[in-house]
Order: structure tokens, then C-alpha cells, then sequence
């Protein structure tokens, strides 16, 4: 059951939905549901949403706002986030709390990862 008055859902949008999944799927182990050919729903093992079919992307810069996911190991998740087909937009930086960075994944839709474990 949903809590009362917190985030359940999350979607965004990409132009290519298969290319969406194959890349969540090999660089976070996401799972996908497919609802017709035009939107696609995710687990990320805690959190639910979706892909809707359109040539859009979410951006920090044009104001969007920005997931941010978390990694014991930042480092390597840089590594499968470019092996997998995301593009680094923001090189690891840190921040009070700890350390992240920002990619576009291969629907140019920007998220970071940051974790609060070593460097």
C-alpha cells in the first residue's frame, strides 16, 4: 500500500524504449513491465515508474528535477553507467555529505548517483 503524501511514481519520457531498458536493466538491474508499445513501467527494487514514448528528455539545466540514485560504490558505478551507453554530464564532485555525479542516460534524460562512501 502506498504511503499517504510521499513520491510513488516516477516517469519520464524516450524516444527509444527498448534502448531505455536494456540500459537500466544491465547498469542498475531495474525490471520492466511493458504496457503496449508506448510506455514501459520500472522497479528499481524500491521505487516504481515508467518510460512513456516521446522525443523528449529531462534536464537539470532547463529546470527538471533531478532523481538522484545511490551506490556503495561510485566509482564503479560510473564505469557500468558509461560501459552500459550513459554519458557523463557532471564528473564526480563533492558535496557536503559525500560525493556524486550527474549522466544522461541513452534518452538524454539526466539523473545523478551519489554515495557517501569513499574517495
Amino acid at each position: 500500500m502506498p504511503n499517504d503524501r510521499t513520491i510513488n511514481y516516477i516517469e519520464f519520457a524516450a524516444a527509444d524504449l527498448e534502448t531505455v531498458k536494456d540500459f537500466y536493466s544491465k547498469a542498475f538491474g531495474w525490471r520492466f513491465t511493458d504496457y503496449g508499445p508506448d510506455y514501459t513501467a520500472f522497479n528499481d527494487g524500491g521505487t516504481d515508474g515508467g518510460f512513456y514514448r516521446a522525443p523528449l528528455s529531462s534536464s537539470a539545466a532547463a529546470g527538471a528535477a533531478l532523481v538522484v540514485l545511490y551506490a556503495d560504490d561510485l566509482e564503479a558505478t560510473l564505469e557500468t553507467v558509461t560501459a552500459c551507453g550513459g554519458k557523463v554530464v557532471k564528473p564526480i564532485f563533492a558535496f557536503p555529505g559525500g560525493r556524486r555525479f550527474h549522466f544522461a542516460d541513452p534518452a538524454g534524460n539526466e539523473l545523478a548517483v551519489w554515495s557517501d562512501r569513499g574517495g
